[in-house]
């Protein structure tokens, strides 16, 4: 556990980015206090030296936790279970089969999930210029392996059929695809799974933007 007890958490953060709220979602889900600072993006205040000094890659979330500083959502996540709570493994995996599962999530979010109904948003939400037909195909795979998954294993949760940090990592850009133009209306088990971590005891949601006109 951590031994910061002087000051709370601050998380440097963007509040309609999926990967910053995932990590203020689980702060929450785990009580733990912290306190949000926002960069003007729009000025380009995260590619200046001071954010620089913090993050080299220019990109939020960021974390300070006393004289801890973390960046990348997913290592966030891991950091933060394993000084937070009073049993790791029940976010980060128990067995070993449990943590490859998790990590392969982790893997998924990074790489499809941001490449599909991530970047499929950050065009209506952003102004991102992408490759419309790959971003769209690269959802459509994710959402329907996502889909198979979780009717196959007849399970609320992506591991274990309990609540771990793969969901965490997942939920935000899956829950707010429509806001990219991506329809979860053929999805009914990942509905099913975005109400279940919405019914969550400390269930916090991103702020939404305007649903687009559906692409996929």
């Amino acid at each position: 556990m951590s031994t910061n007890t002087v000051s709370p958490i601050t998380l440097y953060q963007n509040i309609k980015s999926g990967h910053c709220h995932k990590v203020s979602l689980f702060m929450h889900l785990i009580d733990v206090p912290f306190t949000t600072v926002e960069p003007n993006m729009g000025r380009g205040e995260h590619k200046g030296d001071a954010f620089l000094a913090m993050n080299p890659f220019g990109q939020v979330p960021v974390i300070q936790d006393g004289g801890i500083t973390l960046s990348d959502s997913n290592a966030i996540l891991s950091y933060l279970a394993s000084a937070y709570t009073s049993a790791p493994s029940t976010w980060l995996g128990e067995t070993p089969q449990e943590i490859a599962a998790i990590q392969r999530w982790f893997s998924v979010s990074a790489g499809e999930l941001a490449r599909g109904p991530a970047a499929a948003r950050l065009e209506y939400v952003f102004g991102a210029t992408i490759d419309v037909e790959r971003v769209l195909a690269t959802s459509v795979s994710l959402l329907t392996t996502m889909e198979r998954h979780l009717a196959e294993q007849n399970e609320k949760y992506l591991v274990s059929n309990r609540l771990t940090a793969a969901d965490i990592a997942m939920y935000s850009y899956i829950a707010h695809a429509p806001e990219g133009g991506v329809s979860l209306v053929n999805y009914p088990n990942i509905n099913a799974w975005i109400g279940n971590i919405q019914a969550l005891p400390g269930f916090v949601a991103m702020p939404s933007s305007e649903i687009a006109e559906a692409r996929v």
